[in-house]
C-alpha cells in the first residue's frame, strides 16, 4: 500500500499522541494510588529489585535454579499483595498498567520489527479523511447512484438506451472496486457534463481507500497547478510528483478543462506514461470524446490512454439540470 510522506508523518504523530496519552494517564493513576496506598510503592520497589537479586544469585553460584524459583515465588506473593491492595482500595487490578490503544505494539507501530496492523488502520483512516476533504464522498457512493435519472428510451442519434448502458457501467464499476488492487486496469470515463463520471470514479476511490490503498484524487487543473508550483516554486522537493506517480490509485477528474501549456501537456504525459510503465491504475474522467482529447493533447498522450485504458462512454442527460 503506497501512502505519501505527509500521511505517513501524520500516522507517526498519531501513534506518538496515543503513546503519550496512555503513559500520561498511567502516571496520573500511579500518583493517585501512591497517595492513597503508600504500601504499593514499597511493593513496587521490591519488584524493581528483582533484576539485581538475580545477578547476586548467579554471582554467588550454588543451586541457582532453586534460588531463582524461590525468588519467583516471592515475587508472585508481592504481586498478589499489590493486586489485593488495589482492589480493596476500590481500583481495578490493572489500574497501574499502561493502557495503550494497541496492546500488540504498545502504540509504537511495530511488532517484532514489522509494521503493526494498527499503523495501517491509522493510515487508512487518514487517507479517507484526506479524500473526504477533497471530494464529497458521502454523496458519491454506489448506493446513491440513481439510474432513474437516465432515459430508458433509445437515443435516436446513437441507438443506445442510456439507462441500460449506465446500468452496465455501474455494474462494471462495482466489480472493479470490489476486486481492486494495484494491478487493476486503468479507466477512461468520458461523456458530456453531469452524467455521473465523477460520482462513479469517487465511489471506486472510496472503496479502494477502505481496503487500505493509497489514493489521490483531484481535478486535472488542481493537480497540474501543484506540479507547476513544485517545479518552478521550489517547494515540496518533488513530493507532489512522487505521490502522483507512485500512489496505488490516481483519479484525475475533468481532464481537458485545464488551460493547456507546454508544461501541463508534458506533465500529463509523464504522469500517464510513468504509471502505465509501472503498472499502476489511473482513472480519468473527461467531458471530451477520444477525438476531442486528441485535438487538445498530443497523439502520444491520447494513444496511450485509448490503447491501454478501458473506455467507459457515459450517456444520458445532464443530471444536474434534471435535479433543478
Amino acid at each position: 500500500m503506497n501512502y505519501n510522506k505527509k500521511l505517513r508523518a501524520a500516522a507517526d504523530r498519531e501513534l506518538e499522541r496515543r503513546r503519550h496519552t496512555a503513559e500520561s494517564i498511567q502516571r496520573q493513576n500511579r500518583e493517585e494510588v501512591l497517595k492513597k496506598l503508600p504500601r504499593i510503592g514499597e511493593l513496587e520497589r521490591e519488584l524493581a529489585g528483582t533484576g539485581a537479586e538475580i545477578v547476586k544469585i548467579i554471582a554467588a553460584g550454588g543451586n541457582v535454579k532453586k534460588s531463582i524459583d524461590k525468588l519467583s515465588k516471592e515475587n508472585l506473593k508481592v504481586q498478589e499483595e499489590r493486586k489485593n491492595l488495589l482492589v480493596s482500595g476500590g481500583y481495578p487490578e490493572d489500574y497501574l498498567e499502561v493502557k495503550y490503544t494497541c496492546p500488540k505494539c504498545k502504540d509504537t507501530g511495530f511488532v517484532e520489527g514489522r509494521r503493526c496492523d494498527c499503523y495501517r488502520e491509522i493510515l487508512r483512516a487518514l487517507a479517507y479523511k484526506e479524500l473526504c476533504g477533497n471530494a464529497p464522498l458521502d454523496k458519491s457512493g454506489f448506493d446513491n447512484f440513481k439510474l432513474s435519472y437516465y432515459p430508458d428510451t433509445r437515443d435516436g442519434a446513437t441507438g443506445v438506451v442510456p439507462k441500460k448502458k449506465m446500468a452496465e457501467i455501474l455494474t462494471f464499476c462495482k466489480s472493479y472496486a470490489e476486486d481492486f488492487d494495484t494491478a487493476s486496469p486503468s479507466l477512461l470515463m468520458y461523456g458530456a457534463t453531469g452524467l455521473g463520471k465523477t460520482h462513479l470514479s469517487l465511489a471506486i476511490a472510496s472503496e479502494a481507500v477502505k481496503k487500505g490503498f493509497g489514493v489521490i484524487y483531484g481535478s486535472a487543473q488542481n493537480l497540474l497547478i501543484k506540479l507547476e508550483k513544485e517545479r518552478f516554486g521550489r517547494s515540496g522537493e518533488g513530493e507532489a510528483e512522487e505521490a502522483l506517480l507512485g500512489c496505488d490509485l490516481l483519479v484525475i477528474d475533468d481532464l481537458g478543462a485545464e488551460f493547456a501549456t507546454q508544461f501541463t501537456v508534458a506533465a500529463m504525459y509523464n504522469i500517464i506514461n510513468t504509471r502505465l510503465l509501472s503498472g499502476l491504475p489511473t482513472i480519468i474522467s473527461t467531458n471530451l470524446s477520444p477525438e476531442e482529447l486528441e485535438e487538445k493533447y498530443t497523439q502520444r498522450i491520447t494513444s496511450r490512454i485509448i490503447g491501454n485504458y478501458i473506455c467507459l462512454p457515459f450517456c444520458g442527460k445532464d443530471i444536474r439540470q434534471i435535479k433543478k
